[in-house]
């Protein structure tokens, strides 16, 4: 059986709709509210795992918890989707949370995250699951834990010979050779603008990005461009993927989770990667009819349904 393994972060969303944020000093009313699981790791954990529907592939998610409710709700949320925690609970400190502004005219989003524990994620932690690691087909892992755990986390699966993904969110400046660590680097717009330092809005913006992107290192650069897409370009091949039409756009926030799960998943089981980007899109463009992160992400048959109707 094939192993994605993912490191990162869980947080409980704390999620508000409204048509605009308040100004400092302001108080508006919203229109809605939601408690839910989410985290950048953990929402791909969980469409890795729906994605793959108890097939050939187990997706594995390493992270922190504290020992409180939102912890309960990780674990709950996980047993659910089938993921399989890789973890340890701290009763010092606390499980991570997240605001969520979502705008109701547009489903758009802005995020602040607190990742709680999860922020001391160490390469001490993860030298304590390299077995988990070293044995991953498919190795992915964001920015939201500290950067020398990811870093510590990238060499060990690309010397157990994983095929290794790195999401670079939230955009961050990212250390010498850690691109040369990773077969896949997938930003959506604004993360790639950060990392090359010029906008990123067209197909063509996004493949001028990707071959800095690779200059510094990346195997293959995937820049996912929303309703439009994504790009992969690995130096020979340069594809643009279009999204899917799977329905109204209700939340945006998870898309990006969502098309790195179903990624993983794509490329564990063995499909090329431009297949595999558009798995992963099909994925995204089902998680964006449905408010969440984690509980929008899709099933596999759903999956295999939208893709068997394009």
């Amino acid at each position: 059986m094939a192993n994605v393994v993912i490191l990162g972060v869980f947080v409980a969303d704390t999620a508000y709709r409204a048509p605009r944020q308040p100004k400092m000093g302001e108080t508006i009313l919203g229109e809605s509210f939601a408690l839910g699981p989410g985290g950048k790791g953990s929402n791909q954990a969980v469409a890795a795992a729906m994605a793959a529907g108890g097939g050939n592939v187990s997706a594995h998610f390493i992270t922190k918890l504290g020992q409180d409710p939102f912890a309960d709700m990780a674990l709950t949320t996980w047993q659910k989707a089938g993921v399989k925690p890789a973890i340890s609970q701290h009763a010092d400190s606390y499980t991570g949370a997240a605001y969520i502004f979502v705008e109701s005219g547009t489903g758009n989003n802005a995020i602040i995250v607190s990742p709680g524990v999860a922020r001391t994620i160490s390469p001490t932690d993860i030298d304590s699951h390299s077995d988990l690691v070293g044995s991953a087909s498919v190795f992915v892992t964001q920015l939201e834990q500290p950067m020398d755990a990811a870093v510590r986390a990238l060499e060990i699966a690309k010397k157990g010979g994983a095929r290794t993904v790195l999401n670079p969110a939230p955009a961050d400046t990212l250390p010498d050779g850690m691109l040369a660590l990773c077969d896949f680097v997938t930003p959506n717009e604004s993360e790639a603008e950060a990392l090359v330092g010029h906008p990123v809005v067209s197909v063509d913006d996004a493949r001028a990005a990707s071959k800095l992107l690779r200059d510094q290192g990346a195997g293959a650069s995937i820049i996912t461009l929303g309703e439009q897409g994504a790009l992969y370009d690995d130096g020979t091949v340069s594809e643009h993927v279009p999204a899917f039409s799977a329905g109204a756009v209700v939340e945006t926030t998870g898309a990006g989770d969502a098309f790195n799960g179903g990624f993983a998943v794509a490329i564990a089981e063995g499909q090329d990667p431009v297949s595999a980007v558009r798995f992963g899109c099909a994925t995204a463009s089902i998680s964006v009819t449905r408010a969440g992160t984690a509980p929008s992400m899709p099933s596999r048959a759903e999956i295999n349904a939208l893709l068997n109707s394009a």
